[in-house]
């Protein structure tokens, strides 16, 4: 029978049988074979020959009706002769929340013409083929797998993770509806996945896969199917697919996501799953030829990853999301790319473009075709080796949109540059324009275009709109900063500075050549740093990984985890932190961990001045952090040692153990205050466990925020448990108070064990003192902003305020 005879069995039918005409053409699958024989004979039957395997139910049938009931929602398996369903025929499993896999073990291919449903989840394997035709509907409460590959029955039968296997060249293909109301769509096989018609998963994974050996697993954050040995198998969608996550795989294979009308592909997430769309032929081609959706439960724009070692778009191409990742060996931007990356900026989606150097590839990203958007996405490419723009292209932004170009992008070292022989040109823009590159590579900057109007971004950190800066990929290349330090930098990756311990690190810039380049650790870790004592004037040394940030020096994006130890000099002060020793510039999004202490013998006289972050400060330390244990005899707080400066939206949360043989107390945040501090806080413990040291008279004690405060307060708090010698009290805010603490500064009593916020100088009204279930409440804490845009956040179970951008970390 020719497929022309073939029944329709709907006024689309034709529509569709032309579009499935195409679909084989595609991937190569003859329409005259004797899978559509098949499926045209199937017109009148039903599944045959089905007996339980494993597990335990009825098959019974009446008419053009066939009932499976699986009790309790158990699992079962159950072979079949065939599994067919004619147009006019449905069939019904009654497995509660069960699963039952059905095993087509003759030697015909499974033509679904008709309706097949489930309350619990299905799988229908058949090496010979599974098709849903035009008329077929599948609807599951559970998971829906449709496969050319077998499973274990055991593994089935326990549940959990399942593997996939076959050698069969047939094809799973949906010309009709599927749908899960609850669960998963998964079609798999190892020649070809076809989807032209529907699926629809609203609360969970859509997923089409080639290959020939595959892993089922539950994941409720990521994709679930994952093939694990390739087939050069072919995925193909030309219908709509529309769940809260989407993934089309074919390994070593091809994935075409075919034009249409509208969203071909949508990924709806849900409260549980992001939006997120996967495009996987990491040895193969993805082509697009239309539009890609990816939204979050919220409306926010959710993730469309596409992995391939070639990739080819048409003119309807686009993705519509937050943002699209596209990975492949190396890549040219042609006018096809550059048509596809516009339209995606312009609408919204933020692109970034990584390039890997697999396959024997150069993996350098060239720009050869103009590319210009407007609007405030951003757009990254990240090769492998160089980046290039070539004569005669323009890349350009109308808008708020940042440009990041970026060599070596895997940070090992390989001499990548960063060469624009055409035009970069921001001078519409409020974006910023960045490039990265070896420090044994090579910047050429060209044609540079900045918007004279321009201004940084507050807390950003920016001094320039347009800056090229060199890569920091190893502690080598971390020690050879010293060598310039009005350079900018940039750590490429995370640094394992373990070999410090031995040979410590010597701090970059000193009192007399301080560090006055910009230093961007692009959110990057260095871990594990032991920084030495160095000498900055004969009464004075210097620890940290910068001994001093000058003026205009700028560090940013940053984790530090390490140890600052020493043993004091008699007459020298150590300014120690485990950042910097001294810091006149910008500090912005800079956290540390680990330890910075002095080690005193008895008659040692400790003056240093200690901070978890910053020994002292007359800069600006900006939405930064400290966990660090700090422990000396001198000037010490929690974050910062002596601050004349600024502080702001920043915290510490580590111990502050005030030891030594002039020890007078610690502040859970900084030591001595003479700067404005101002929307920060301290939750760290507060000691002076022995008794104080000074001249006669001398107050003593540590408090849960400062020691000393002669400068300005402002919305602020502490909490940290506050710990004194024998006849002084804790105190809540600061020991003493010569300058202004505004009442919207807060301790807990509970916590701090203090009942006074300062006991010496200005005080502070006792209602400031706050019980934890007040602390626990954003009413008590008058003037703070705790809108969704604002300063504050009170997260679910907080026992007090945190700094919204914390939550973005």
């Amino acid at each position: 029978m020719s497929p022309q005879k073939l029944p329709l069995p709907t006024r689309r039918a034709p529509h569709r049988w032309h579009l499935s005409r195409r679909l084989w053409l595609v991937i190569g699958v003859s329409l005259t074979g004797p899978f559509f024989t098949h499926a045209a004979l199937a017109a009148g039957v039903l599944p045959q020959g089905g007996q339980y395997v494993a597990g335990a139910g009825t098959i019974s049938g009446q008419g053009n009706a066939l009932l499976v009931t699986q009790p309790g929602s158990t699992r079962g398996v159950i072979d079949w002769n065939s599994f067919s369903i004619g147009a006019q025929n449905r069939v019904t499993f009654d497995n509660g929340s069960g699963a039952t896999l059905n095993r087509v073990t003759g030697g015909s291919p499974s033509a679904i013409l008709g309706r097949l449903s489930a309350t619990g989840s299905l799988y229908v394997i058949n090496p010979q083929g599974v098709v849903v035709g035009p008329s077929g509907v599948v609807t599951t409460g559970g998971r829906f797998v449709a496969s050319t590959l077998d499973a274990d029955n055991c593994a089935f039968m326990d549940g959990g993770a399942l593997t996939l296997w076959g050698n069969s060249n047939a094809s799973v293909i949906n010309l009709g509806k599927i749908s899960s109301s609850g669960a998963d769509v998964f079609l798999i096989a190892r020649g070809a996945v076809v989807n032209g018609g529907t699926i629809k998963a609203p609360d969970g994974t859509a997923e089409l896969a080639a290959g020939e050996q595959v892993l089922l697993q539950d994941s409720t954050s990521s994709k679930q199917v994952f093939v694990q040995t390739g087939s050069e198998g072919t995925v193909v969608n030309s219908g709509r697919i529309r769940a809260a996550q989407i993934s089309l795989q074919a390994a070593d294979g091809n994935v075409f996501a075919l034009a249409g009308g509208g969203a071909r592909i949508r990924a709806t997430g849900t409260a549980n799953r992001d939006g997120h769309v996967w495009l996987v032929a990491d040895g193969g081609r993805v082509e697009q030829a239309g539009v890609v959706t990816a939204t979050n439960a919220d409306g926010s724009g959710g993730t469309v990853d596409t992995d391939a070692a070639q990739l080819a778009f048409d003119a309807k191409a686009a993705v519509r999301a937050g943002e699209w990742n596209l990975s492949t060996p190396a890549l040219t931007i042609d006018q096809s790319a550059a048509r596809a990356l516009r339209k995606s900026l312009n609408a919204g989606t933020s692109v970034d473009v990584a390039t890997t150097g697999a396959m024997g590839a150069t993996g350098d990203i060239d720009v050869a075709s103009n590319l210009r958007w407007r609007g405030p996405a951003s757009l990254t490419f990240a090769a492998f080796h160089d980046v290039s723009v070539g004569s005669g292209a323009t890349v350009a932004n109308n808008g708020a949109g940042n440009l990041n170009l970026r060599a070596d992008a895997t940070g090992i070292d390989n001499g990548g540059s960063v060469v624009n022989n055409g035009t970069l040109d921001w001078s519409k823009s409020t974006g910023a324009l960045s490039a990265f590159y070896d420090m044994n590579g090579s910047y050429v900057a060209g044609t540079q275009l900045s918007n004279p109007g321009w201004t940084p971004p507050a807390f950003s950190g920016l001094v320039t709109q347009i800056t090229a800066y060199k890569l920091v990929n190893s502690l080598t290349d971390l020690t050879n900063v010293a060598n310039d330090p009005t350079g900018n930098y940039a750590l490429g990756r995370n640094i394992d500075a373990s070999a410090t311990s031995s040979t410590p690190f010597v701090a970059i810039g000193t009192v007399f050549t301080p560090f006055m380049g910009q230093f961007d650790g692009q959110g990057n870790t260095i871990g594990s740093l032991t920084v030495a004592q160095v000498v900055a004037s004969e009464f004075s040394r210097l620890m940290g990984m910068f001994g001093v940030i000058g003026p205009r020096g700028v560090v940013r994006n940053l984790d530090i985890s390490g140890t600052a130890s020493t043993t004091p000099l008699q007459m020298a002060v150590v300014y120690m932190g485990l950042l910097a020793g001294i810091n006149n510039g910008t500090v912005v999004r800079v956290n540390t961990s680990g330890t910075v202490r002095t080690v005193a013998f008895s008659n040692a006289v400790d003056f240093s001045i200690a901070g978890g972050l910053v020994g002292t400060n007359a800069g600006s330390i900006l939405r930064s952090s400290s966990s660090a244990a700090v422990s000396t005899g001198g000037g010490l707080g929690g974050l910062v040692g002596t601050n004349s400066g600024l502080i702001s939206q920043s915290f510490a949360t580590g111990p502050v153990d005030s030891s030594g043989y002039i020890a007078e107390g610690g502040g859970g945040l900084v030591g001595g205050n003479s700067g404005t501090i101002s929307q920060s806080y301290a939750t760290g413990s507060t000691s002076l466990p022995f008794f104080c040291r000074g001249a006669a008279g001398t107050p003593c004690g540590g408090a849960a925020l400062v020691v000393t405060n002669s400068g300005t307060i402002t919305q602020s708090f502490a909490t940290g448990p506050v710990t004194n010698p024998t006849g002084y009290g804790p105190i809540g805010i600061a020991r003493s108070n010569t300058g202004t603490i505004g009442n919207d500064v807060y301790w807990n009593t509970d916590t701090t064990n203090a009942t006074v916020g300062v006991l010496y100088g200005t005080p502070i009204p006792a209602a400031n003192g706050l019980t934890t279930a007040q602390m626990s409440t954003p009413a008590s804490f008058v003037g703070y902003d705790f809108n969704p845009t604002g300063v504050w956040s009170m997260p679910a179970g907080a026992t007090h305020p945190v700094l919204r951008w914390q939550l973005a970390q």
